[in-house]
């Protein structure tokens, strides 16, 4: 019964990994903002959250439409894929989603929205 929960978590652990590989600067995203193309980036939080105002070229697509969308069905599982949500939590939900659809480069933004904003970084707004 232990080999079969370890083996049932296992994905799920690698998925929600906060080790410092997971995760991407603000200074180093504002790099990559300035390349042709940009990163694929999406923004996991709410419509209102969103439209509030939100990191360039990010695409909106909420966490709980992370299991369902088919949005990135057109994108490369081996492209660079960058979540975040305003804390965190979101953007562990989604990026399990994104493990299962076999996406396998996938970075949290480091400190999420809250710390972009408070480091008054480029947004664009709705």
């Amino acid at each position: 019964m232990k080999l079969f929960f370890t083996l049932l978590l296992s994905p799920l652990l690698i998925a929600c990994s906060t080790s410092s590989e997971s995760h991407i600067q603000q200074a180093e995203l504002v790099a990559l903002l300035q390349i042709n193309p940009p990163p694929l980036i999406i923004d996991v939080r709410s419509s209102m959250e969103y439209d509030s105002g939100h990191i360039p070229h990010a695409q909106h697509i909420p966490f709980w439409q992370s299991f369902t969308s088919d949005a990135l069905d057109s994108h490369d599982k081996q492209d660079e894929l960058i979540l975040y949500c305003e804390h965190g939590p979101r953007a562990g939900i989604a990026k399990f989603a994104y493990f299962l659809a076999g996406f396998e480069n996938i970075r949290y933004l480091e400190g999420h929205m809250t710390t972009w904003r408070s480091a008054n970084l480029p947004m664009e707004k709705n």
